[in-house]
């Protein structure tokens, strides 16, 4: 081969000037977010669909992305939120049954940029020393670049702060859910029992697994949009609540989805929070969030139960905290990360509202809080 490196046909450049060059892979084209890391080991096309990726560029720490390509089965919204993606190695050809395509043709597919060839651990130390910078990736085969121009972009982007990005990832439609948890051999099943508990699921930006672990625990589910009031919901007369996981800033979806929180909690109804859902609950019941340095993204936290201090090691998707100095009397933690301390779990209502900040359904991840979906059920069962 040639003694000299090929040109550069993809960068990240940050608002600082910074300027990361590597190899395009993906769509050609540019994308500008909030670049942040993710530390799974497999999970690669749940985490890319995942709909609280909205607005973020995600390296992956762990260097084999790739390799076992990509399928209709794993993808947890109808499209990638995610931004793009930053990787270590080239992407190869997949070694798995299960692939139906290369991530590269994937990611062309879905209009995802991407970049290879990059020290992602020098990246990844980066944004835990500094925080999650605002970066734009550029995929251009003739590797033309002006840094100055793209510093200046990434400089210019917003910033997830104050951003409310759950109605854009959400359904704008009402609609039912029967799909129930994939197993090996039958692929995804179909929940049809008549005398089923009926879940309402705000759709705040919802991945498939948590529906199809609803169902799976014996739910009928109806998914509805984030801004829908209220006096509608209980219309529908169901027997729990589920607030889903979602994109942005809490505070900011929390003008018009705390209301509806609180006229719900006063049903006396079960409610189920998870992740940006755990966050809006904990703002319904007087509590506060803010931004995180650098979040927790990967499929190996530990958490502590502190009801019975077993530990369960989790999935993780999040960059906004609850404050958990700020939760009144009766509002009690349950849950607590052993990463940071950080707050993870909370129940109020004497247990008829509860939830968690991290991914029970997993998808990637461990399965050691589907529990919690069976806890929900024997809750509208009481």
């Amino acid at each position: 081969g040639s003694r000299f490196a090929p040109r550069p046909t993809a960068v990240l450049a940050l608002a600082d000037g910074t300027a990361i060059r590597g190899r395009g892979m993906g769509a050609v084209g540019r994308a500008a977010g909030e670049v942040c890391f993710n530390t799974s080991v497999s999970g690669y096309q749940e985490i890319l669909t995942d709909p609280s990726y909205a607005g973020q560029i995600v390296t992956f720490t762990f260097p084999h992305i790739g390799n076992v390509g990509a399928n209709p089965e794993d993808a947890e919204s109808d499209r990638p939120a995610a931004r793009g993606c930053v990787l270590r190695s080239g992407i190869g050809a997949p070694s798995n049954w299960r692939a139906a395509q290369r991530l590269d043709s994937w990611l062309k597919d879905n209009g995802l940029p991407a970049m290879t060839g990059v020290d992602t651990r020098a990246l990844t130390r980066r944004v835990r020393a500094a925080g999650a910078p605002s970066g734009v990736l550029v995929h251009d085969p003739e590797g033309r670049f002006d840094i100055a121009a793209l510093a200046a972009e990434a400089a210019a982007w917003p910033g997830l702060a104050g951003m409310d990005l759950a109605r854009e990832g959400a359904h704008s439609a009402f609609s039912p859910w029967s799909e129930t948890r994939w197993t090996l051999g039958a692929g995804h099943g179909v929940f049809a029992a008549k005398e089923a508990r009926r879940v309402v699921a705000i759709d705040y930006g919802a991945k498939r697994n948590i529906l199809r672990c609803l169902a799976s625990a014996g739910c009928q589910v109806l998914l509805v949009p984030a801004n829908t009031p209220a006096d509608i919901i209980k219309n529908l007369k169901p027997d729990g609540i589920l607030l889903s996981n979602g994109p942005g800033d809490p505070a900011a979806t929390a003008e018009y989805a705390v209301p509806t929180v609180r006229a719900l909690l006063e049903t006396g109804l079960p409610v189920f929070g998870i992740c940006l859902g755990f966050q809006l609950l904990a703002l319904a019941l007087g509590g506060r969030t803010a931004k995180m340095r650098q979040g927790h993204r990967g499929a190996n936290h530990p958490v502590k139960d502190l009801a019975t201090g077993r530990v369960e090691i989790t999935s993780q998707n999040h960059g906004f905290v609850v404050d958990s100095d700020s939760l009144p009397a009766g509002v009690e933690k349950t849950h607590v990360s052993l990463f940071d301390g950080t707050l993870e779990g909370l129940r109020a209502m004497g247990g008829r509202a509860f939830g968690v900040q991290y991914h029970p359904e997993a998808s990637p991840g461990p399965r050691d809080s589907h529990y919690l979906f069976d806890r929900f059920a024997a809750l509208m069962e009481s």
